[in-house]
């Protein structure tokens, strides 16, 4: 089963990347965990996201189209950055979470959250 693991957004995440040692450390850290991945053969990708700051939004109502610029909140709320892995059920995905480095300088969350593909809408 395919599995999207996100790493939640905070308040230093939406600050944008500071190059500073201990955030470098962080990234060499997460370097080493994505290569456990690649040897256990779950990692499909993996990338980080600019601050919402960055971004946009586009609402829809019928015909009618919204867009917002960012930043959005509340952080928390946000995505910074995230995972594809092919794993054989959550469990597994769950076990590969808790080994994760922690992925901010302070507290911070991973979600995971399972690919729905088409097959499994078409049999509910």
């Amino acid at each position: 089963m395919r599995v999207l693991v996100m790493v939640k957004a905070t308040a230093d995440s939406e600050n944008g990347f500071n190059p500073t040692p201990e955030n470098m450390a962080m990234i060499e850290e997460m370097g080493r965990f994505n290569d456990e991945l690649r040897a256990a053969g779950i990692f499909v990708m993996a990338d980080g996201l600019a601050p919402s700051s960055d971004g946009k939004r586009v609402g829809f109502d019928g015909p009618a189209r919204t867009v917002t610029d960012g930043p959005f909140s509340p952080a928390g709320e946000l995505v910074a950055g995230f995972w594809l892995w092919d794993v054989k059920d959550m469990d597994e995905a769950t076990a590969w979470v808790k080994r994760c480095p922690n992925p901010m300088p302070g507290p911070s969350e991973i979600e995971i959250r399972p690919i729905q593909e088409l097959a499994d809408i078409l049999q509910s």
